[in-house]
């Protein structure tokens, strides 16, 4: 199976662990089967700030770290419960089962993509959640 990635200038990518950075608009043909995550691809951990994005960082990092696999599934298990707790849309919940499946059989590229649905659909939910008031400014008593 051949795969083609095009990486613009300065866009990193991460091969089997190993972080590259292409030079000059670069296309990259991949021969046979590898770990590969496009910088697009890549969560930073500040960047895990909710249970969505939390659950999508976890499963990168069992993908690109297999040698610590069995940690990243704890907390991957661990970021499911809190994530399919939370969750009330059976849509939503079922995204999270076909995540699990793929888990399960260590598809976790193709899980990422369920992280990606899930990730939109929080911001959506997140986005309908009116302003909290801001606190009143408390009057000195007389």
């Amino acid at each position: 199976m051949t795969l083609r990635i095009s990486l613009r200038n300065g866009e990193p990518v991460i091969v089997n662990g190993a972080v590259l950075r292409a030079v000059g608009r670069t296309d990259l043909v991949l021969e046979n089967g590898a770990t590969i995550l496009r910088g697009r691809e890549v969560m930073k951990p500040q960047d895990a700030d909710t249970p969505a994005k939390q659950l999508y960082f976890a499963c990168m990092m069992a993908y690109i770290d297999p040698a610590d696999i069995a940690r990243h599934q704890q907390t991957l298990l661990q970021r499911l419960e809190t994530l399919m707790t939370a969750l009330e849309s059976p849509e939503a919940k079922g995204v999270c089962v076909h995540f699990a499946e793929k888990v399960a059989i260590g598809q976790f590229y193709q899980a990422l993509g369920e992280c990606r649905w899930l990730i939109a659909y929080e911001a959506d939910a997140l986005a309908r959640v009116p302003p909290a008031p801001a606190p009143e400014a408390a009057t000195p008593a007389a």
